[in-house]
């Protein structure tokens, strides 16, 4: 339920985004989680300046953190000024010559976070899945559908998946490069999506989910094998996992959010060994047309 701002509140927004600089922070965490090396990177400022900024800032209720490995990424929290901040956010980027060089640099430093991930990938194509990977596989679902679009935004692993079908006489499976924030599939194509381990490498887990409802037909269902919510940070660095799993209820807030239905969750495999994996089913269907 949306709450009045106070007047109080109004003022001590104000006071805090008043700096040029915090504001340049805000408009930035806007759009992205960011590190202090990465707000380092696009704004040419030294880290205890930044760090301060996101104190006051922090202090305030504009920005809120999250700890990933060594570092904390931060971002605008949701109800931060009182709906006032993201008004003076809107007419603060025009006035801003900084804003649009900034937004250019941010893109950057995105892209390489993403190539980290990318070159990992690279690296361990055509072992990964017989050292680690609970629950795939792309080769059965090509057992038991018409035709299967795999996708993946590593090269390598295109190749290797490309040899591996061909070598098991599998014809019925497309690979193609892609992101999984933006899967290069047409609107309204495909009855299924499965991601397979795969949702807890995305930077942004809530717009892959909204390009599965993208790509689905009215009626079609997503399914989500993943890790459940664990505290191996190890996974951060063996691994190049941007998340260290998801609980039911996150998944379950994430599915409802574009629209998804009937959505069950339950854990499906309890890892013996240390560090205890257990994985995670997740279904829901996108409703069909009325």
């Amino acid at each position: 339920m949306y709450q009045k701002p106070t007047m109080s509140s109004i003022v001590k927004t104000l006071r805090v985004v008043a700096d040029p600089n915090r504001l340049r922070i805000l408009l930035l965490l806007r759009a992205e989680e960011l590190s202090v090396a990465e707000l380092q990177e696009i704004l040419v400022m030294g880290q205890s300046t930044i760090s301060t900024h996101l104190s006051q800032l922090k202090q305030a209720g504009l920005v809120e953190d999250r700890r990933t490995g060594k570092s904390n990424l931060y971002r605008l929290t949701t109800s931060g000024g009182g709906g006032v901040l993201e008004q003076l956010l809107g007419e603060a980027e025009a006035e801003i010559p900084e804003s649009g060089p900034d937004r250019i640099a941010m893109r950057h430093v995105v892209k390489k976070r993403q190539e980290k991930m990318r070159s990992f990938f690279d690296g361990v194509a055509g072992r990964l899945g017989r050292d680690y990977v609970p629950g795939n596989s792309w080769e059965g679902l090509a057992e038991r559908a018409v035709r299967v679009i795999a996708v993946d935004t590593s090269a390598r692993m295109i190749e290797v998946g490309r040899e591996e079908a061909l070598r098991n006489e599998v014809k019925n499976v497309e690979f193609r490069q892609g992101d999984m924030e933006e899967i290069p599939i047409g609107a309204g194509e495909v009855d299924l999506v499965f991601f397979s381990q795969s949702l807890h490498h995305a930077l942004h887990p809530e717009r892959a989910l909204q390009e599965a409802w993208r790509i689905l037909k009215p009626g079609g269902r997503i399914v989500i094998l993943d890790l459940a919510r664990h505290r191996f940070e190890e996974a951060r660095e063996l691994y190049a996992d941007e998340w260290l799993g998801f609980s039911a209820p996150e998944l379950e807030q994430m599915l409802a959010k574009p629209g998804f239905v009937r959505v069950q969750t339950s854990v499906v495999h309890k890892q013996a060994e240390a560090p205890h994996f257990q994985t995670l089913l997740a279904v829901a269907d996108k409703p069909g047309v009325a």
